[in-house]
């Protein structure tokens, strides 16, 4: 790497290279927004080259993608916290979207990506083998009893496939006006919540 690179301050190592190009990307996303964010900006950020940038990332959409992986861990963590207070399948699944549909929007990285409808490359991840498993480990990370509850890792992938697909069609197309917290949790209990015996009803 040349010295006059990374104003200066050079990289211990690839893995620091890298952490430095996605925090440089997540502050250039917060500021331009996600449109105007460009491959340039972010290496002026990080203060490298373009080619620099592309040694770590094929992509703008690359590198987008893996900043919101990189909020991925405190964001569930945080997730944990806030719905520390579920215990049955059915709070799990409406209190999950609930949250996510409040939260997400705001989120310096993953709220950006999700206002921007036309992302391709994250409207199609967000139902995506990755993105179910991620929904499976929100879930998971809930102080639910779900083995008591009858369900297994191919259920668990069941139903984290709902809870995202749920999820983004509410994103995507909101309701207009808009329902209060309150009011989503009446229509997911009423509509989508798991019926006690529907898991083993299924097998």
């Amino acid at each position: 790497m040349r010295t006059r690179g990374w104003q200066g301050d050079i990289p211990a190592d690839s893995d620091e290279a890298r952490e430095r190009i996605l925090a440089a990307a997540s502050r250039c996303v917060t500021r331009f927004g996600l449109h105007k964010t460009r491959l340039a900006d972010v290496a002026a950020e990080a203060g490298v080259t373009r080619q620099t940038v592309y040694r770590y990332f094929s992509s703008v959409n690359d590198m987008l993608a893996a900043v919101a992986a990189d909020g991925v861990v405190d964001f569930l963590d945080r997730m944990g916290e806030a719905l520390a207070q579920v215990r049955t399948p059915a709070d799990a699944v409406v209190e999950t979207i609930v949250y996510c549909l409040d939260v997400l929007p705001t989120e310096p990285a993953l709220g950006l990506m999700l206002r921007a409808g036309e992302t391709e490359f994250f409207t199609t991840g967000a139902t995506s083998s990755s993105a179910i498993e991620l929904g499976a480990e929100m879930l998971r990370r809930l102080p639910v009893d779900w083995v008591g509850h009858g369900y297994d890792d191919e259920a668990m992938t069941g139903l984290a496939e709902l809870v995202m697909r749920i999820w983004l069609s509410f994103q995507m197309y909101p309701n207009h006006p808009a329902r209060s917290a309150d009011e989503m949790r009446a229509f997911l209990r009423r509509w989508v919540v798991p019926h006690p015996d529907a898991v083993s009803a299924s097998r």
